[in-house]
Protein backbone atom coordinates (compact mmCIF):
# COMPACT_ATOMS: atom_id res chain seq x y z
CA UNK A 1 0.00 0.00 0.00
CA UNK A 2 0.92 3.73 0.81
CA UNK A 3 5.23 3.82 0.76
CA UNK A 4 6.10 6.89 2.86
CA UNK A 5 9.89 8.00 3.68
CA UNK A 6 11.42 10.75 5.79
CA UNK A 7 13.45 13.33 3.61
CA UNK A 8 15.89 16.56 4.25
CA UNK A 9 13.08 18.94 4.19
CA UNK A 10 14.24 22.23 2.66
CA UNK A 11 13.62 25.31 5.19
CA UNK A 12 14.67 28.77 5.72
CA UNK A 13 17.33 29.80 7.67
CA UNK A 14 15.58 32.60 9.54
CA UNK A 15 14.72 32.06 12.97
CA UNK A 16 11.30 34.07 12.37
CA UNK A 17 9.51 32.60 9.23
CA UNK A 18 6.39 35.03 9.75
CA UNK A 19 7.36 37.07 6.70
CA UNK A 20 8.23 34.26 4.80
CA UNK A 21 5.92 32.00 4.65
CA UNK A 22 1.86 32.29 2.83
CA UNK A 23 -1.33 30.81 1.96
CA UNK A 24 -1.62 28.30 -0.36
CA UNK A 25 -0.86 29.99 -4.07
CA UNK A 26 -4.59 29.20 -5.72
CA UNK A 27 -6.30 31.16 -2.99
CA UNK A 28 -3.57 34.56 -3.39
CA UNK A 29 -4.86 37.20 -5.15
CA UNK A 30 -2.49 39.47 -7.22
CA UNK A 31 -2.65 42.43 -4.64
CA UNK A 32 -2.16 40.10 -1.85
CA UNK A 33 1.26 38.74 -3.49
CA UNK A 34 1.98 41.97 -4.45
CA UNK A 35 1.83 43.02 -0.07
CA UNK A 36 3.91 39.69 0.91
CA UNK A 37 6.84 40.48 -1.04
CA UNK A 38 6.71 44.34 -0.42
CA UNK A 39 6.67 42.96 3.19
CA UNK A 40 9.42 40.53 2.58
CA UNK A 41 11.43 40.25 -0.55
CA UNK A 42 12.41 36.19 0.56
CA UNK A 43 9.09 35.17 1.13
CA UNK A 44 8.11 32.42 -0.54
CA UNK A 45 5.52 33.37 -3.13
CA UNK A 46 7.91 34.70 -5.37
CA UNK A 47 8.92 30.89 -5.92
CA UNK A 48 5.25 28.98 -5.50
CA UNK A 49 3.67 31.69 -7.78
CA UNK A 50 6.13 33.33 -10.07
CA UNK A 51 4.33 36.19 -12.04
CA UNK A 52 5.33 38.01 -15.40
CA UNK A 53 6.07 36.78 -19.24
CA UNK A 54 7.13 33.11 -20.60
CA UNK A 55 10.32 33.32 -18.32
CA UNK A 56 8.94 33.94 -14.79
CA UNK A 57 9.13 30.11 -14.53
CA UNK A 58 13.02 30.11 -15.65
CA UNK A 59 13.11 33.02 -13.16
CA UNK A 60 11.69 31.35 -10.70
CA UNK A 61 14.02 28.45 -11.08
CA UNK A 62 17.13 31.35 -10.92
CA UNK A 63 16.33 32.17 -7.38
CA UNK A 64 15.67 28.99 -5.74
CA UNK A 65 19.12 28.27 -6.73
CA UNK A 66 20.12 31.83 -5.55
CA UNK A 67 18.86 31.66 -2.03
CA UNK A 68 20.13 27.99 -1.64
CA UNK A 69 23.94 29.55 -2.53
CA UNK A 70 23.59 32.29 -0.12
CA UNK A 71 21.95 30.59 2.49
CA UNK A 72 18.45 31.73 2.55
CA UNK A 73 17.70 28.33 1.80
CA UNK A 74 19.01 24.74 3.31
CA UNK A 75 18.18 21.33 3.43
CA UNK A 76 18.10 19.42 6.82
CA UNK A 77 21.20 17.10 7.27
CA UNK A 78 18.89 14.25 8.31
CA UNK A 79 16.46 12.65 6.93
CA UNK A 80 13.20 13.47 9.05
CA UNK A 81 9.07 13.66 9.32
CA UNK A 82 8.08 16.69 10.31
CA UNK A 83 4.97 17.04 12.46
CA UNK A 84 2.90 19.47 12.01
CA UNK A 85 0.10 21.33 14.17
CA UNK A 86 -2.65 24.01 13.46
CA UNK A 87 -4.74 25.70 16.09
CA UNK A 88 -7.33 27.84 14.76
CA UNK A 89 -10.92 28.64 15.06
CA UNK A 90 -13.78 27.42 12.77
CA UNK A 91 -17.47 27.25 13.70
CA UNK A 92 -17.11 30.05 16.86
CA UNK A 93 -14.91 27.10 18.77
CA UNK A 94 -10.87 26.34 19.07
CA UNK A 95 -9.41 23.83 17.28
CA UNK A 96 -6.26 21.87 17.10
CA UNK A 97 -5.45 19.38 13.87
CA UNK A 98 -2.37 17.67 13.79
CA UNK A 99 -0.51 15.27 11.24
CA UNK A 100 2.93 15.02 9.85
CA UNK A 101 4.93 15.57 6.56
CA UNK A 102 6.76 13.13 4.73
CA UNK A 103 7.33 12.08 1.38
CA UNK A 104 5.09 9.29 -0.21
CA UNK A 105 5.59 7.16 -3.28
CA UNK A 106 3.92 8.12 -6.26
CA UNK A 107 1.02 5.92 -7.41
CA UNK A 108 -1.59 6.05 -10.42
CA UNK A 109 -5.10 5.98 -9.20
CA UNK A 110 -5.71 2.92 -11.02
CA UNK A 111 -3.24 1.07 -8.51
CA UNK A 112 -5.89 2.03 -5.38
CA UNK A 113 -3.37 3.77 -3.15
CA UNK A 114 -3.43 6.98 -3.78
CA UNK A 115 -7.23 8.02 -4.04
CA UNK A 116 -8.51 11.51 -5.39
CA UNK A 117 -12.10 12.42 -4.83
CA UNK A 118 -12.48 15.76 -6.91
CA UNK A 119 -11.91 16.25 -10.66
CA UNK A 120 -9.47 18.80 -11.64
CA UNK A 121 -8.68 21.37 -14.31
CA UNK A 122 -6.12 21.06 -17.02
CA UNK A 123 -4.87 24.92 -16.84
CA UNK A 124 -3.59 24.37 -13.22
CA UNK A 125 -1.80 21.53 -13.97
CA UNK A 126 0.11 23.07 -17.33
CA UNK A 127 1.17 26.18 -14.70
CA UNK A 128 2.35 23.20 -12.25
CA UNK A 129 4.11 21.43 -14.45
CA UNK A 130 6.23 24.30 -16.05
CA UNK A 131 7.51 25.31 -12.49
CA UNK A 132 8.30 21.82 -11.12
CA UNK A 133 10.05 21.77 -14.43
CA UNK A 134 12.52 24.65 -13.38
CA UNK A 135 12.71 24.08 -10.02
CA UNK A 136 12.70 20.05 -9.45
CA UNK A 137 10.88 21.26 -6.00
CA UNK A 138 7.60 20.82 -4.03
CA UNK A 139 7.03 23.67 -2.16
CA UNK A 140 3.64 22.97 -0.74
CA UNK A 141 2.27 20.03 0.56
CA UNK A 142 -0.46 17.62 -1.00
CA UNK A 143 -3.17 17.20 2.25
CA UNK A 144 -4.55 13.74 2.40
CA UNK A 145 -5.95 11.51 5.10
CA UNK A 146 -5.59 7.78 5.96
CA UNK A 147 -7.82 5.49 8.34
CA UNK A 148 -6.17 4.92 12.13
CA UNK A 149 -9.18 3.38 13.70
CA UNK A 150 -6.79 2.27 16.63
CA UNK A 151 -4.71 5.64 16.64
CA UNK A 152 -1.80 3.91 16.66
CA UNK A 153 0.12 6.40 14.34
CA UNK A 154 -1.26 9.75 16.00
CA UNK A 155 -0.12 8.41 19.11
CA UNK A 156 3.49 8.09 17.74
CA UNK A 157 3.75 11.71 15.91
CA UNK A 158 1.56 13.07 19.08
CA UNK A 159 4.15 11.56 21.83
CA UNK A 160 6.91 13.39 19.73
CA UNK A 161 6.42 17.07 19.56
CA UNK A 162 5.87 17.83 23.23
CA UNK A 163 8.06 20.10 23.31
CA UNK A 164 9.22 23.32 22.34
CA UNK A 165 8.24 23.51 18.18
CA UNK A 166 11.12 23.96 15.89
CA UNK A 167 9.01 26.51 13.79
CA UNK A 168 6.24 28.72 14.85
CA UNK A 169 4.16 31.09 12.62
CA UNK A 170 0.63 32.69 13.20
CA UNK A 171 -1.09 32.92 9.54
CA UNK A 172 -3.62 36.74 8.98
CA UNK A 173 -6.53 34.58 9.90
CA UNK A 174 -4.91 33.81 13.85
CA UNK A 175 -4.26 30.51 12.86
CA UNK A 176 -1.08 28.95 14.96
CA UNK A 177 1.34 26.55 12.45
CA UNK A 178 4.01 24.69 14.43
CA UNK A 179 6.39 22.08 13.25
CA UNK A 180 8.70 19.40 14.84
CA UNK A 181 11.51 18.29 12.86
CA UNK A 182 11.72 14.29 13.77
CA UNK A 183 14.78 12.36 13.00
CA UNK A 184 14.95 9.75 15.44
CA UNK A 185 15.16 6.51 13.10
CA UNK A 186 13.44 4.41 15.57
CA UNK A 187 9.99 6.94 15.32
CA UNK A 188 10.45 7.09 11.90
CA UNK A 189 10.46 3.22 11.31
CA UNK A 190 7.44 2.43 13.17
CA UNK A 191 5.46 5.83 11.19
CA UNK A 192 6.81 4.05 7.50
CA UNK A 193 5.73 0.62 9.14
CA UNK A 194 2.48 1.65 9.61
CA UNK A 195 1.31 2.64 6.35
CA UNK A 196 2.10 -0.54 4.61
CA UNK A 197 -1.54 -1.43 5.08
CA UNK A 198 -2.85 2.09 4.65
CA UNK A 199 -4.48 3.84 1.69
CA UNK A 200 -4.36 7.44 1.10
CA UNK A 201 -7.23 9.72 0.73
CA UNK A 202 -6.33 13.34 -1.53
CA UNK A 203 -8.23 16.22 0.55
CA UNK A 204 -6.08 19.36 -1.24
CA UNK A 205 -3.59 19.48 -3.91
CA UNK A 206 -5.48 16.87 -7.05
CA UNK A 207 -3.69 19.27 -9.01
CA UNK A 208 0.26 19.03 -7.83
CA UNK A 209 -0.58 15.37 -7.63
CA UNK A 210 -1.46 14.86 -10.97
CA UNK A 211 1.16 17.06 -12.10
CA UNK A 212 3.96 15.59 -10.27
CA UNK A 213 2.35 11.74 -11.95
CA UNK A 214 3.10 13.71 -15.18
CA UNK A 215 6.41 15.39 -14.73
CA UNK A 216 7.59 12.39 -13.08
CA UNK A 217 6.82 9.67 -16.24
CA UNK A 218 8.20 12.64 -18.78
CA UNK A 219 11.82 12.51 -17.04
CA UNK A 220 11.22 9.04 -17.38
CA UNK A 221 10.19 8.57 -20.87
CA UNK A 222 13.28 11.57 -21.90
CA UNK A 223 16.02 8.90 -20.37
CA UNK A 224 16.62 11.56 -17.41
CA UNK A 225 17.44 9.95 -13.91
CA UNK A 226 16.14 12.48 -11.24
CA UNK A 227 16.47 11.22 -7.90
CA UNK A 228 13.63 11.95 -5.84
CA UNK A 229 11.71 12.57 -8.80
CA UNK A 230 8.91 9.59 -8.14
CA UNK A 231 7.69 11.14 -4.69
CA UNK A 232 6.17 14.00 -3.44
CA UNK A 233 5.40 15.24 -0.08
CA UNK A 234 2.03 15.54 1.94
CA UNK A 235 0.51 16.17 5.25
CA UNK A 236 -0.56 13.02 6.54
CA UNK A 237 -4.02 13.66 8.63
CA UNK A 238 -5.72 10.64 10.52
CA UNK A 239 -9.63 10.30 9.40
CA UNK A 240 -10.88 10.16 12.75
CA UNK A 241 -9.00 13.66 13.72
CA UNK A 242 -11.01 15.73 16.02
CA UNK A 243 -10.19 18.71 14.17
CA UNK A 244 -11.07 18.14 10.80
CA UNK A 245 -13.20 20.84 9.72
CA UNK A 246 -14.65 20.63 5.92
CA UNK A 247 -16.19 23.93 4.84
CA UNK A 248 -19.65 24.21 1.64
CA UNK A 249 -18.74 25.38 -1.33
CA UNK A 250 -21.26 27.56 -3.00
CA UNK A 251 -22.75 27.93 -6.45
CA UNK A 252 -23.27 31.41 -7.68
CA UNK A 253 -25.33 31.01 -11.39
CA UNK A 254 -25.24 33.66 -13.59
CA UNK A 255 -25.74 35.12 -17.46
CA UNK A 256 -27.97 33.07 -17.93
CA UNK A 257 -30.97 33.66 -20.49
CA UNK A 258 -34.37 34.10 -19.80
CA UNK A 259 -33.51 33.01 -16.29
CA UNK A 260 -36.92 32.89 -14.65
CA UNK A 261 -37.03 31.63 -10.55
CA UNK A 262 -41.12 30.79 -10.83
CA UNK A 263 -40.46 28.35 -13.26
CA UNK A 264 -36.56 27.24 -11.53
CA UNK A 265 -38.69 26.43 -8.47
CA UNK A 266 -42.20 24.59 -9.94
CA UNK A 267 -39.51 22.30 -11.91
CA UNK A 268 -37.67 21.68 -8.97
CA UNK A 269 -40.93 20.78 -7.14
CA UNK A 270 -40.41 17.52 -8.58
CA UNK A 271 -37.56 16.21 -7.26
CA UNK A 272 -37.85 18.51 -3.47
CA UNK A 273 -39.92 20.05 -0.87
CA UNK A 274 -40.08 23.47 -0.95
CA UNK A 275 -40.22 25.98 1.81
CA UNK A 276 -39.58 29.61 2.25
CA UNK A 277 -36.82 30.72 4.72
CA UNK A 278 -36.45 34.43 4.71
CA UNK A 279 -33.49 35.96 5.61
CA UNK A 280 -30.19 34.56 6.18
CA UNK A 281 -30.46 33.18 9.73
CA UNK A 282 -33.40 31.17 8.77
CA UNK A 283 -32.31 29.67 6.10
CA UNK A 284 -29.04 28.18 8.01
CA UNK A 285 -30.73 27.07 10.91
CA UNK A 286 -33.02 25.40 7.52
CA UNK A 287 -29.67 24.04 6.69
CA UNK A 288 -28.25 23.26 9.76
CA UNK A 289 -31.47 21.18 10.76
CA UNK A 290 -31.67 19.11 7.61
CA UNK A 291 -27.65 18.48 7.76
CA UNK A 292 -27.85 17.11 11.56
CA UNK A 293 -31.02 14.83 9.86
CA UNK A 294 -29.34 13.60 7.47
CA UNK A 295 -31.28 14.67 4.68
CA UNK A 296 -30.22 15.84 0.84
CA UNK A 297 -30.88 19.70 1.45
CA UNK A 298 -29.85 23.17 0.07
CA UNK A 299 -30.90 26.84 -0.34
CA UNK A 300 -31.95 28.84 -3.52
CA UNK A 301 -31.52 32.28 -2.81
CA UNK A 302 -33.41 34.82 -5.36
CA UNK A 303 -31.97 38.14 -4.01
CA UNK A 304 -33.55 40.74 -1.63
CA UNK A 305 -34.05 38.19 1.11
CA UNK A 306 -35.93 35.80 -0.52
CA UNK A 307 -34.63 32.30 -0.04
CA UNK A 308 -35.96 28.80 -0.59
CA UNK A 309 -35.04 25.67 0.87
CA UNK A 310 -35.09 22.32 -1.16
CA UNK A 311 -35.15 18.54 0.64
CA UNK A 312 -34.99 15.98 -1.47
CA UNK A 313 -38.05 13.63 -1.59
CA UNK A 314 -36.52 10.90 -3.32
CA UNK A 315 -33.40 9.61 -2.03
CA UNK A 316 -32.97 7.51 -4.80
CA UNK A 317 -33.37 10.23 -7.99
CA UNK A 318 -29.79 11.00 -9.05
CA UNK A 319 -29.34 6.79 -8.82
CA UNK A 320 -32.39 6.39 -11.03
CA UNK A 321 -30.72 9.04 -13.18
CA UNK A 322 -27.26 7.85 -13.35
CA UNK A 323 -27.55 3.90 -12.19
CA UNK A 324 -23.62 3.59 -12.82
CA UNK A 325 -22.66 5.59 -10.45
CA UNK A 326 -22.42 4.14 -7.19
CA UNK A 327 -24.42 5.31 -4.37
CA UNK A 328 -21.96 7.11 -2.50
CA UNK A 329 -21.68 9.62 -5.37
CA UNK A 330 -25.44 9.84 -5.87
CA UNK A 331 -25.98 10.51 -2.16
CA UNK A 332 -23.70 13.65 -2.57
CA UNK A 333 -25.62 17.07 -1.86
CA UNK A 334 -23.28 18.02 -4.69
CA UNK A 335 -24.50 15.68 -7.21
CA UNK A 336 -28.22 16.01 -6.21
CA UNK A 337 -27.97 19.58 -6.77
CA UNK A 338 -25.52 19.65 -10.56
CA UNK A 339 -28.08 16.64 -11.78
CA UNK A 340 -31.84 17.82 -10.82
CA UNK A 341 -31.23 21.28 -10.89
CA UNK A 342 -28.06 22.47 -13.04
CA UNK A 343 -28.17 20.53 -15.79
CA UNK A 344 -31.69 19.22 -15.97
CA UNK A 345 -33.43 22.66 -15.12
CA UNK A 346 -31.31 25.35 -15.93
CA UNK A 347 -29.32 23.52 -18.52
CA UNK A 348 -25.76 24.11 -17.73
CA UNK A 349 -23.80 21.01 -18.71
CA UNK A 350 -20.49 19.23 -17.30
CA UNK A 351 -18.12 21.17 -19.85
CA UNK A 352 -19.83 24.48 -18.47
CA UNK A 353 -19.10 23.54 -15.10
CA UNK A 354 -15.52 22.79 -15.50
CA UNK A 355 -15.05 25.91 -17.25
CA UNK A 356 -16.80 28.01 -15.22
CA UNK A 357 -19.16 29.39 -17.86
CA UNK A 358 -22.72 30.40 -16.28
CA UNK A 359 -21.33 28.59 -12.67
CA UNK A 360 -19.14 29.98 -10.41
CA UNK A 361 -18.08 28.71 -6.75
CA UNK A 362 -17.25 30.70 -3.87
CA UNK A 363 -16.42 29.20 -0.06
CA UNK A 364 -18.65 32.63 1.20
CA UNK A 365 -21.59 32.54 1.82
CA UNK A 366 -21.86 36.28 2.14
CA UNK A 367 -20.55 36.88 -1.16
CA UNK A 368 -22.87 34.27 -2.77
CA UNK A 369 -25.57 36.01 -1.53
CA UNK A 370 -24.07 39.72 -2.62
CA UNK A 371 -23.94 38.44 -6.32
CA UNK A 372 -27.45 37.74 -6.33
CA UNK A 373 -28.98 41.15 -4.93
CA UNK A 374 -26.00 43.15 -7.03
CA UNK A 375 -27.65 41.68 -9.94
CA UNK A 376 -23.99 40.22 -10.70
CA UNK A 377 -25.89 36.67 -11.27
CA UNK A 378 -29.65 34.79 -11.59
CA UNK A 379 -29.44 33.31 -8.22
CA UNK A 380 -26.89 31.15 -6.02
CA UNK A 381 -27.38 27.70 -3.88
CA UNK A 382 -25.77 27.93 -0.22
CA UNK A 383 -24.91 24.21 0.57
CA UNK A 384 -24.30 22.33 3.57
CA UNK A 385 -20.52 20.99 3.71
CA UNK A 386 -19.80 17.65 2.70
CA UNK A 387 -18.95 14.74 5.20
CA UNK A 388 -15.63 12.85 5.88
CA UNK A 389 -17.09 9.83 5.67
CA UNK A 390 -18.35 10.92 2.44
CA UNK A 391 -15.25 11.89 0.49
CA UNK A 392 -13.98 8.48 1.71
CA UNK A 393 -16.85 6.51 0.19
CA UNK A 394 -16.60 8.45 -3.09
CA UNK A 395 -12.61 7.59 -3.70
CA UNK A 396 -12.99 4.03 -2.50
CA UNK A 397 -16.10 3.63 -5.10
CA UNK A 398 -12.84 4.95 -7.73
CA UNK A 399 -15.24 7.77 -8.70
CA UNK A 400 -14.45 11.84 -8.16
CA UNK A 401 -16.57 14.24 -6.89
CA UNK A 402 -17.35 17.11 -9.22
CA UNK A 403 -14.89 19.98 -8.78
CA UNK A 404 -15.15 22.48 -5.75
CA UNK A 405 -16.97 20.00 -3.61
CA UNK A 406 -15.10 20.10 -0.74
CA UNK A 407 -13.16 23.55 1.04
CA UNK A 408 -10.83 22.13 4.04
CA UNK A 409 -10.43 24.63 6.60
CA UNK A 410 -7.53 25.58 7.37
CA UNK A 411 -5.44 25.54 4.66
CA UNK A 412 -1.51 24.73 4.97
CA UNK A 413 0.40 26.98 5.07
CA UNK A 414 3.67 27.39 2.54
CA UNK A 415 7.24 27.58 3.38
CA UNK A 416 7.79 25.66 6.88
CA UNK A 417 9.68 22.51 4.62
CA UNK A 418 9.54 21.90 1.07
CA UNK A 419 11.11 18.66 -0.86
CA UNK A 420 13.83 19.73 -3.40
CA UNK A 421 14.68 16.72 -4.97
Amino acid sequence: MAEIKAFKGMRYTAKDKNSLVCPPYDIISDKQREQYISNDPHNIIRLELPKGGDERYTEAGKTLRKWLDEGVLACDEKDSIYVYEMQFSANGKRKSLKGFVSLVKLEEFSKGVVLPHEETLSKAKADRFSLMSETFCNFSQIYSLYMDEDGSVYSLIDGCSKGLPDMEVTDPDGTVHRMWCISDENIISKVTAAFADKKLYIADGHHRYETALNFHKHLIENGKDVPGSGYISMMLVNMENDGLVVFPTHRIVKELENFDIGRVLEESGKYFDISEAPGEIRMQAALNTGYDDGKKVFALYAGAGKCYVLTLKDETAVKKLLPDMSDAYCGLDVSVLHTLILERILGIDKENMANQKNLTYTRSRQEALEAVDLEDANCAFILNPTKVTEIRDVALASEKMPQKSTYFYPKLITGLVMNKF
